[in-house]
């Protein structure tokens, strides 16, 4: 927008710069805006004619607030997700893990709530069967059944402690890798060994429950005695140990806390792999003098739930 203006030759109002009396034109340049109802103005060039009458013109650049609106709302709208950004991808992965966790959790509840009431029926009818028709209550085979169910599940502790040494540390290392690994997805290819240790548990059941005798009776509670080690082992160690679901009050019992940190020290791999057991983990881990790492170990673990 250009205006011309006359005035006066005095030109103390703006507080001109004085020039000099020549019939020259001459030029000066103002560093202010007089003219205050534009906004954002900017006076480029005023140029002076010594004439009798001073003459100068003003040439004024403006914005238009709508312009400027729009600016100021393309500057204040949010930016475009950068999938680059590193707080992006940390919320990423947190909520793959919370998912690859639920998912896990549903599998766990689902199997072990199956499994338990299946076992449960398995027990009632098995013996409600062999009581029709007003027979004698087979005392000896209950008995039989229930203490191998005992012993089988004190067994699988051994068997575990001996098969994660010589077979899954060794010839079956390709797939117990994985559990050493940081895990891609809800499962890893370890968990094939749960499936492996499944397969005598139904064998042992079915025998013993589609049999009647002592045999069938004994074969039934070692079947029994696996399945009960295969839920508490889920729990302890997939649950509470590498935190693949929440176990609830479970990680406040004490020594299921000292289980969970004795099994963390065979991840670090301190006293070359011991301990390979989980339940009597920490007398493993005692006998080869690693109490003490122990004991941190537990303070560690008691200091990330309690959040301190």
């Amino acid at each position: 927008m250009a205006a011309e203006l006359s005035t006066a030759t005095t030109l103390k109002p703006y507080n001109l710069p004085q020039t000099l009396t020549s019939p020259k034109t001459t030029s000066t340049l103002l560093f202010f805006t007089p003219l205050r109802d534009f906004r954002h103005s900017k006076i480029l060039q005023t140029q002076t004619r010594t004439t009798t009458k001073k003459r100068f013109t003003v040439c004024v650049i403006t914005e238009d607030p709508k312009n400027s609106t729009q600016i100021k709302t393309e500057e204040n709208s949010e930016p475009p997700i950068n999938k680059t950004n590193p707080h992006f991808l940390v919320a990423q992965k947190l909520a793959r893990k919370k998912s690859q966790r639920f998912t896990y959790l549903v599998a766990a509840v689902m199997s072990s709530f199956g499994v338990t009431s299946m076992a449960i029926l398995a027990v009632y009818y098995r013996f409600s069967w062999q009581m029709e028709g007003g027979g004698e209550v087979p005392w000896s085979e209950m008995f039989g059944t229930f203490a191998l169910s005992v012993g089988a599940a004190v067994g699988m502790e051994f068997w575990a402690r001996w098969a994660h040494k010589v077979l899954w540390h060794a010839s079956l290392w390709h797939m117990h890798e994985s559990h050493h690994r940081p895990r891609e997805g809800p499962f890893e290819l370890n968990d094939v060994f749960a499936i492996i240790n499944a397969v005598p548990a139904i064998a042992l059941l079915s025998f013993g429950f589609f049999n009647k005798g002592l045999l069938p009776g004994l074969c039934f509670g070692a079947g029994l005695g696996i399945t009960v080690f295969g839920i508490a082992y889920m729990f302890v160690h997939d649950g509470l140990v590498h935190k693949r679901f929440p176990v609830g009050p479970i990680a406040n019992v004490p020594y299921f806390t000292r289980v969970a940190a004795a099994h963390q020290l065979h991840h670090s791999d301190k006293f070359k792999g011991v301990p390979y057991g989980l339940f009597l983990g920490p007398k493993e881990v005692e006998e080869v003098g690693g109490l003490e790492e122990l004991e941190k170990e537990i303070s560690r673990r008691t200091r990330s739930y309690t959040g301190s």
